[in-house]
């Protein structure tokens, strides 16, 4: 499977990779426009066209043609200009701005916005937006106001940041333009890659103006082209770096402004009517806002265009020009030309078409409502998210008058993912939400990951059983990414299925509503379309092994033990009929989700899943399961490294609760941990933790307490290993009191499901208990009491067995005594295989071989009977299942190999001619059977993680022979050919080069061969036809320095470096393991109980009469074990429904005890300590602010007073007003002081 998911990755790369290199098809699509017929401009004296450019870029067949400057007065792009492919494109890297490269692309006014938006999110990466705000107004070199610029910063830059919006600039260095470049700069400085990426700054810009633009030209495309940033010139403006890409709009003029307005009007419109959400599957179609910040009076038009086609307008009031104009207008009365032409002259006294103007006014007035003005002064930046969400229901409101308000700015909310603004202004227990309001919404908010709002639909009205339908889980599967691993092993088995069956109809009819827009937007050539719970159901199988049954084959009305091709054919029929089963709830919709967002690595989502399914531990230990698998098989490190981080977050919520559990009752944490789960198929807790390496959880006190309750049978645990040696060899020792039996325990039996009086309890009152309205009719209570009857009798019918049976049968068949019996009598088989083999090992027959070896023979021969049983006797499972599973063990592979080197050994020891060989592999073969001991000694809690570090070091012990290997052979090969200069004997080149090498790392060095002074005299010739007919050759003395030189360094790196190397990985692994060994060895030791839990009393050989037993009871009498029930516990009805209960009774108290913890923390505090320091900082500004307005009044107060009093002095000395009585005085209130 990896093989195979490594090469769908790789072709998946390599297809991406080709896509960005060639391009080639850009200029065969998109075009450029070039103006070709030159219309003088008066007031350039006949040097410039009234496109701008001069009169020698022209055509000079162009120039005189009858379109002459005599002929045409007015230059218009679309006549006089004509369209040639583009010959700018690419990626372009801006000098010295330090990050990574913007797209840019030239095209002409005319080009259909679909192809740009398609070249923009299919090819260029931008990922589809939530929302799309059209910047406008304050070109040139206007002053921007520092309050619009505060607005830009922190709240625009933050709206969009929070829902994932694309930002359409200028694109240039100039006026407002500039601003949203700087604000999104700064932005991306602070935040995080994830924030950096949800803010897109989109510049559309006229080409025509872009400074230094040849820079951009090349027909072959630019990959980068480099762009230097430097002075400008009046009529043309540097590119704002801060833009992810540039649509540079040609018109075919130079150095004029609004060549880009009609492409940009356009492209709102277009991604106005797409959805949002991955491949399109959002609620809502992707909402467009056009922001006014002053701006010229030509932007009427461009206004007036915009509200036509119901585009909704946000203007910032005091900004300046036309923002100040339309705020005036909306919020007077507009219906008389007289009013609006006042205003008018009142905001543009300098403008020549006043008429014009009053028109477009009045058209602007008739659709207001699509306008939202903003006091940037009054209302501040922090609201500015807020009023964004409003404009836009506003005018979705007004496009649809079906359409509930609320249901708009829902859809709206979610698309943005903004939970605060639904919690604050749609779930604030005003509004009462129905099923049917919330279901769109809710896909929308799976399909595209907003756990948030999930979790708050159904707190508020959604109920998740009439949700999820078979139908709808399908179409979430269908909705994963393409670029997901899950989609890969799905796509993968949908493949399996129809290369068997043939391709089969499309599966999507019955799809309605969201499911049914979903399923259109994705080419069903390369998606899921077909997909159905049986793919589904196989890639669970693939990944949770043989531990769970079969997934939904209950659902589609499959048999669990139908083979393959069955299946598939089964499946083939069921979708060429009705398939009724979509329309049928799904049995367990939490599972259903939970295992959907598992697959996806969705932590949050499936974190939220997990806390309201029924099984809480056993469903945490199946994801953890489900997400190491998937690691394994993930190549994205990242990827691969949150599934693991996932898998381990669940394996310690798995723990916790059953911590939770195990403190509230010990007897029911562990019928917890062996009952049989029907949402799991089938599998138990601790099946499920063997499977998913849970070693933390399998070090949990309760879990090591149910197992040495299991080890010890009805022993008492802290019986003495000594006793039960010595019962060994005296059993009616048993009958005596030496050794402690359990006594059956009542009252624990019966309180394992139904505890009457129990401490777990929500406010006092029990939690089984019923309420006071529904008591127990007398029926229920009858059964009650005849379910505690049966108990009763079932003790005192184990009891009435005579003592003698009883208590022989609680000895024999624990766990612990054939543990024990088993190891006396293998050291047993050792020894008499020892003595066999130094001994007694007779020759061939007719002499041999002796009673002892047939003893020996027997011996292993029901060592291989255990081996039969152990593989094709036990569990549930197919045959080829259980030999897998059988081989998977690594000391199973042990046995084979012993058993099978026997058989092999005891085959050759039967013929003269192969005698040796066959006594030579009966001694390999004891070697592998006393090395089998080790796994003996797993079950001690000091030697137990000493094996572990001994398989860990072998590892080890592998890397550090491939490094001596090459030093063996670089050496070894020298060596060789220095000191002998021919020598073709084979055996003797193989024991000089690698042989000799070996042992000089431990001393043994020849001197004599090397060091000249010492050699010694030999028949040996330097003759090679005497050499090959085998006389010894003569050492070669020419470099025999060198070779004492590469001996030197060849022991200094294998004696000092490669040692310590070892030495060192050594010590690592050790204290690796050492720092966990106790939960290495709980771990360990559960394998090591489960095996001598299943294996018969008796040990080798006497196992044979239990195998004998075995065989009459259970496979001719057919009666079942009970020893089973151990470690798999089935419960039905009442039983599992009290068990369930409780438990997600335990499941809350942790959540709320980590909750309350959680709000304890440092870093909770430290947030709200940070918003109550906000608001009180908002306050003081505003405490500021009314300081200043009351300095202000003040002030003019001083300045009245002071006026009035120049007044009365006047009027008082002069002659025009006789009074009778003078001027009041001025009382001076003195202002109160401290003392």
């Amino acid at each position: 499977m990896e093989a195979h998911l490594e090469k769908d990755r790789e072709g998946g790369a390599a297809t991406r990779s080709q896509q960005e290199s060639d391009q080639s098809w850009i200029p065969k699509i998109i075009k450029k426009r070039v103006c070709t017929t030159f219309v003088e401009d008066s007031l350039s004296n006949g040097a410039l066209c009234q496109c701008g450019s001069e009169r020698e870029t022209h055509d000079s067949v162009a120039t005189g043609d009858s379109f002459g400057p005599a002929n045409v007065t007015q230059w218009d792009s679309r006549q006089h200009s004509s369209e040639y492919p583009t010959d700018a494109f690419g990626e372009l890297e801006f000098a010295g701005a330090g990050r990574r490269h913007s797209y840019f692309l030239r095209l002409s006014c005319d080009t259909p916005p679909q192809m740009i938006y398609n070249l923009m999110t299919a090819h260029w990466g931008l990922s589809s937006p939530n929302l799309v705000v059209s910047v406008l107004g304050g070109e040139g070199h206007e002053k921007i106001k520092p309050w619009v610029r505060d607005i830009l910063r922190k709240g625009l830059v933050r709206a969009a940041q929070s829902t994932g919006a694309w930002i359409l600039t200028g694109g240039l260095r100039e006026g407002v333009s500039r601003c949203v470049g700087d604000a999104v700069r700064d932005h991306k400085a602070a935040a995080s890659a994830v924030s950096q990426n949800k803010v897109v700054a989109i510049g559309v810009a006229p080409w025509g103006r872009v400074y230094n633009r040849q820079q951009l030209v090349n027909a072959q495309g630019s990959f980068p082209a480099r762009y230097d940033v430097q002075n400008t010139t009046k009529d043309t403006c540097c590119l704002d770096n801060s833009c992810q890409a540039f649509l540079l709009v040609d018109n075919g003029s130079v150095g004029k402004r609004g060549g880009e307005t009609a492409f940009q009007a356009n492209l709102e419109d277009y991604i106005s009517h797409q959805r949002t959400g991955i491949w399109g599957s959002g609620s809502i179609e992707i909402p467009v806002l056009c922001m006014l910040i002053s701006g010229e009076p030509g932007i009427l038009e461009r206004l007036d265009a915009s509200l036509k086609k119901a585009t909704p307008w946000l203007v910032l009031a005091g900004s300046g020009s036309v923002a100040d104009f339309i705020t005036d207008l909306v919020a007077g009365d507009g219906t008389a030309c007289d009013r609006v032409h006042e205003k008018v002259r009142k905001h543009f006294p300098a403008e020549a078409e006043q008429e014009k103007l009053v028109q477009t006014a009045v058209s602007i007035y008739q659709r207001r409502d699509l306008i939202t003005v903003f006091n940037g002064e009054q209302e501040g930046p922090d609201d500015f998210d807020t009023v964004l969400l409003k404009a836009l229901v506003r005018a979705s409101k007004r496009v649809s008058s079906k359409a509930s308000e609320y249901i708009e700015e829902l859809r709206l909310a979610v698309a943005w993912n903004r939970v605060d603004i639904a919690k604050a202004e749609l779930f604030n227990g005003e509004i009462q939400w129905k099923y049917e309001d919330l279901e769109e919404s809710m896909t929308d908010a799976l399909i595209n990951n907003k756990p948030q709002f999930v979790r708050l639909f159904c707190g508020n009205g959604l109920n998740i059983l009439n949700y999820l339908t078979n139908e709808r889980l399908e179409t979430l599967y269908r909705s994963l990414s393409d670029s997901s691993l899950a989609y890969m092993l799905l796509q993968k088995h949908l493949s399996e299925r129809k290369s068997l069956v043939g391709s089969l109809p499309s599966v999507n009819g019955g799809a309605s509503g969201v499911m049914k827009t979903f399923q259109m937007k994705v080419n069903t050539a390369t998606s899921l379309m077909d997909l159905t719970l049986y793919e589904v159901s196989r890639l669970l199988q693939d990944l949770l092994d043989d531990v769970c049954g079969p997934f939904y084959y209950q659902t589609l009305g499959l048999g669990n033990e139908m083979g393959n091709r069955r299946t598939i054919k089964r499946v083939k029929k069921i979708l060429q009929e009705e398939c009724t089963y979509r329309n049928q709830r799904c049995p367990s919709p939490w599972a259903a989700l939970f295992i959907w967002a598992v697959l996806q690595n969705r932590a949050e989502m499936a974190i939220f899943f997990w806390e309201m399914i029924k099984e809480p531990v056993l469903s945490a230990l199946g994801a953890c399961k489900i997400l190491r698998e998937l690691s394994k098989l993930e190549s994205d490190t990242e990827s691969k490294l949150g599934m693991k981080q996932l898998a381990q977050r669940f394996e310690n919520l798995a723990n916790d609760v059953f911590g939770e559990c195990y403190q509230s009752n010990e007897s029911r944490s562990f019928t917890l941990l062996i009952r049989k789960s029907t949402e799991w198929g089938g599998a138990t807790c601790l099946e499920m933790a063997t499977a998913a390496d849970a070693r933390l959880f399998f070090s949990h006190d309760g879990v090591q307490s149910l197992l040495s309750q299991i080890w010890w049978g009805d022993m008492e645990r802290s019986t003495e290993v000594w006793k039960l040696v010595l019962t060994f060899f005296v059993p009616p020792i048993i009958y005596t009191n030496l050794i402690k039996f359990r006594e059956p325990e009542e009252e624990v039996s019966l309180s394992a499901f139904y505890p009457i009086r129990d401490n777990d309890s929500i406010e006092g009152i029990d939690v089984l208990s019923m309420s006071a309205d529904s008591v127990q009719n007398e029926e229920e209570l009858e059964e009650q009491k005849t379910l505690k009857v049966n108990i009763k009798d079932s003790v005192q019918t184990h009891s009435k067995r005579p003592f003698i049976v009883s208590r022989w049968r609680q000895f024999w068949y624990a766990p612990v005594t054939s543990f024990l019996g088993n190891v006396l009598m293998y050291f047993l088989f050792l020894c008499l295989f020892a003595y066999v083999l130094l001994v007694d090992f007779k020759p061939p027959p007719p002499d041999g071989p002796s009673v002892l070896e047939f003893v020996l023979y027997f011996w292993v021969f029901t060592l291989v009977c255990e081996e039969i049983r152990q593989t094709f006797l036990g569990g549930s499972l197919f045959l080829s299942q259980r030999i897998k599973k059988y081989i998977q063990d690594n000391w199973n592979k042990c046995d084979l190999t012993a058993i099978l080197l026997f058989l092999l050994a005891l085959l050759c020891r039967i013929f003269p001619w192969s005698f040796d060989f066959g006594r030579t592999l009966m001694a390999i073969d004891y070697m592998v059977f006393t090395l089998r001991l080790i796994h003996i000694f797993a079950i001690h809690k000091q030697l137990g993680p000493k094996i572990i570090i001994l398989g860990k070091m072998m590892k080890d012990l592998f890397f550090f022979l491939f490094f001596l290997g090459v030093w063996l052979m670089a050496y070894g090969v020298a060596h060789q050919a220095l000191l002998y200069a021919y020598d073709p004997r084979p055996t003797w080149i193989f024991r000089r080069v690698y042989y000799r090498p070996y042992l000089q790392i431990f001393g043994q060095i020849p001197i004599n061969e090397m060091d000249a002074d010492k050699l010694q005299e030999s028949d040996c010739t330097y003759n090679r036809t005497e050499i090959e007919a085998g006389a010894e050759p003569c050492l070669s003395i020419y470099a025999n320095w060198i070779v004492v030189m590469l001996l030197v360094i060849y022991l200094l790196f294998t004696n000092i470096v490669l040692v310590n190397l070892l030495i060192a990985m050594f010590s690592y692994t050790f204290s690796k393991v050492q720092e966990h060994s106790d939960i290495y060895w709980k771990f360990q030791r559960y394998n090591l109980i489960v095996e001598y839990h299943s294996r018969p009393c008796l040990a080798p050989p006497f196992i044979i009469f239990s195998h004998l037993h075995i065989l009459i009871k259970r496979h001719i009498r057919r009666i079942p074990s009970g020893k089973n029930q151990h470690f798999v516990l089935e419960l039905k009805g009442r039983k599992a429904s009290c068990l369930n209960t409780w438990e997600a009774v335990q499941k809350e108290d942790l959540l709320s005890a980590q909750n309350k913890k959680l709000r304890e923390s440092d870093t909770v505090r430290l947030q709200r300590t940070s918003v109550k320091v906000d608001s009180v900082l908002k306050q003081m500004a505003e405490i500021r602010d009314h300081d200043r307005r009351l300095r202000v009044l003040e002030t003019q107060l001083d300045y009245c007073c002071s006026a009035l009093s120049w007044m009365t002095e006047a009027l008082s000395q002069s002659n025009v007003v006789s009074t009778s009585r003078p001027p009041p005085l001025h009382k001076d209130v003195t202002p109160l002081s401290p003392s």
